[in-house]
Order: structure tokens, then sequence, then C-alpha cells
């Protein structure tokens, strides 16, 4: 493991650890420590036990030809979105999601992905554990999703929207929570590239340039542009992520890229 590798995971680790340990004792790190400790969950305290005593080894990212087709173990295990798969093309998939629903935050303002990610990914923690108005808790499921709304420039932040697949157990009436909202997707394709690792601000920009190069001068691209200019609220891609934070192996990531088809089939030339 190179210097800069052990750094990194280091600090994300230690980033993670402080996130779980401020949520237990319901503070915030600039305000200090209040009077009163507020109940810590024994799934919080697995988390911070498990990240106290792995030492298990950074993975390195893996992209591209050798990295494609991969079932995400995840998804053996806890529930995940089905699809259809539509094409396999020589380093990306064109997959049609039937119809689904998301438990989303509101917009998020910063300038990295990662960071928003764990933003909104405390928030609904927070939701599957019963922060929602029915106290109701809900299975874990995969992938957890960003939709990135980019800049203008690189030093000025860009809008993230984090999502929860929600199990179909619950679709029908999704518990309510404040500062959460449901996203109902009809019928969706989507073009996707995979990548391994953990995700970094790097990695994601440099994933999504080559998912878009793969698709260039395809129907799958026309589309995909045909979609963005149909909605002013259509993301640039969306990252999909399949592990917990205190997984090092097997780790599957997704870039996604979302458009409309139905209807339209009869008019594909692949």
């Amino acid at each position: 493991m190179r210097p800069d590798q052990t750094r990194s995971f280091s600090l994300f680790k230690l980033s993670l650890l402080l996130d779980l340990l401020f949520s237990a004792l319901n503070t915030q790190p600039s305000l200090g420590l209040q009077t009163s400790m507020a109940p810590f969950s024994p799934f919080k305290l697995s988390l911070l036990l498990n990240l106290l005593s792995n030492s298990g080894t950074w993975q390195a990212p893996r992209h591209g030809k050798n990295f494609f087709g991969i079932y995400p173990p995840t998804c053996g295990r806890i529930e995940c979105p089905t699809y259809q798969l539509v094409q396999a093309g020589d380093d990306y998939e064109i997959r049609r999601y039937n119809s689904t629903v998301w438990m989303s935050t509101s917009p998020i303002q910063d300038i990295s992905l990662v960071e928003a990610t764990r933003t909104g990914f405390l928030q609904l923690f927070d939701y599957i554990q019963g922060k929602n108005s029915h106290s109701q808790k809900i299975e874990m499921t995969a992938p957890v999703i960003n939709e990135v709304y980019p800049s203008d420039g690189p030093f000025c932040a860009s809008s993230f929207v984090v999502s929860f697949y929600v199990p179909k157990a619950n679709q029908p009436d999704p518990p309510p929570a404040k500062g959460l909202h449901a996203q109902r997707w009809k019928p969706t394709y989507v073009a996707v590239r995979q990548f391994g690792g953990f995700v970094s601000d790097s990695d994601v920009a440099m994933e999504a340039a080559a998912l878009e190069g793969s698709l260039s001068g395809s129907a799958w691209a026309a589309a995909i542009e045909k979609s963005r200019e149909g909605s002013d609220h259509a993301s640039n891609y969306t990252v999909a992520q399949y592990n917990s934070p205190f997984e090092f192996d097997d780790r599957v990531n997704e870039v996604w890229m979302l458009f409309d088809m139905e209807g339209d089939e009869h008019e594909l030339k692949i």
C-alpha cells in the first residue's frame, strides 16, 4: 500500500468514527458536549467497534474492462432494485430498472461528492433506524445513490441529492420524515459503468467521463442528451455505492446516466 493511500484511508476512517461518536453524544464538534447523552443504538456501537478493530487492507480501485458485469455481492445479502439487462457493451451496460421508490435528501451543497454522500447517508441512516414520522425501522438496502448536479467552476459548490432505495414492503407507503422526500421512478433506462475500491472525487469524474466516451455516437448517448434537455432538473450523472464504509473487499460502485426510452424503443439503432 502506498503511503498516500494509507493516509487517505485512515482519514476516511477517522472522519466516519467522529461522525458516529458525535451522533452518539447528540452534539456537534464545534459546540462541545451537551449535558445529556442520546441513546446509542447497538448498530452504531457495532459500527464503531468494527472500525476500531478491523485491520483489513485498502483495496485499490479497479476500472474498465477488468471490472465489468459484476453482480454486487451485497445484493445477495440485502434487497436491491431489480432490472433487465438491455445491452452489454465492452465496458458498460444498459439496464432497464423497474418502477422504484427512493427516499431522498434535500439538495446538499458541497464541493466534494464524498463529503456530500457522507452527510446524506447519516440522514438516511437515522431515517431507517426509526427517525421518521412512524418511528418505524426499515431494512437496509443497496445501493445508496448520489445524483450529481455539477457547479459552473472547480471551486464552486455542486448540488447533490443522496437517496436510499426503499424496500418493496415499504414502497406503497414509505414513512415521511423531515428533510427527506420520496422519489417515485417510473421504469427507467440507465447506462452503467462499474468500478471498485473506495469512491474518491477524482475517480468519479474520471469514470463519468469514461462512460460518456464509451457511449459516444450511440443511440444511448442521443437518448441521454434528449432526456437532459427535456428536464430542468436532470442530473448530469449518478453515483451508486453498494458497500458499507467498513467493508474493504469486493467493493462495487457504479456511475449511472439515466434516460427515458418509454415509447421510443422502436427507434433504437444499436
